[in-house]
C-alpha cells in the first residue's frame, strides 16, 4: 500500500469523504520537498478549490501528517511531519526549517496550567535565528 493510499484509508476510516480533488491535494502534499504554502499546492493542483485545499491541510495536520510553520514574516507554511508534537527552528535568512527534538517548554506549560487553572490542550512555538550557513563566520560560536 502506498503512503497516499494509507492516508486516504485513514481519512475514510474517520468518516471523511475523499473526493478526487482531496486525493490530488494529498498526493501533491506528499510530493513537496521542504516547506510550502496553500498557494503552492493550488498552483500544482489548479482543479482543487481553495476551500478543499485548506480543509485537507487542516485534516492532515490533525492526523500528524503535516505540521504548520510560521515564518518570521508571519506567513503560514506547512511541511511533512515525521513525528508528533515538536517545535521548529526557522532561519530568517534562507528560510530553512529544522525540527527540534525536544519540547523545551513542558515544565513551563505545566506551571502555567497550575497557576492559571487552565487545562492547556496545546501550544505552538517557533524559534527564529540564523542557521550555521547564514550567520557571519565566527558569530554565535560557543566557546
Amino acid at each position: 500500500m502506498t503512503e497516499l493510499d494509507s492516508i486516504v484509508q485513514n481519512l475514510e476510516s474517520r468518516g471523511h469523504r475523499v473526493t478526487p480533488a482531496r486525493r490530488a491535494v494529498v498526493g501533491a502534499v506528499l510530493g513537496r520537498p521542504g516547506h510550502f504554502t496553500v498557494d503552492d499546492v493550488l498552483r500544482e493542483e489548479p482543479g482543487a478549490g481553495r476551500a478543499t485545499v485548506f480543509r485537507t491541510m487542516r485534516l492532515l495536520c490533525d492526523l500528524g501528517i503535516l505540521c504548520r510553520v510560521i515564518l518570521e514574516d508571519g506567513s503560514l507554511h506547512y511541511r511533512l511531519s515525521q513525528r508528533g508534537h515538536h517545535h521548529h527552528l526557522v532561519c530568517v535568512s534562507c528560510g530553512s526549517v529544522r525540527d527540534m527534538d525536544d519540547c523545551v517548554v513542558d515544565d513551563l506549560v505545566r506551571e502555567l496550567s497550575r497557576q492559571t487553572e487552565y487545562d492547556i490542550e496545546g501550544h505552538w512555538l517557533e524559534f527564529y535565528g540564523r542557521c550555521r550557513r547564514c550567520r557571519p563566520s565566527g558569530e554565535g560560536q560557543r566557546q
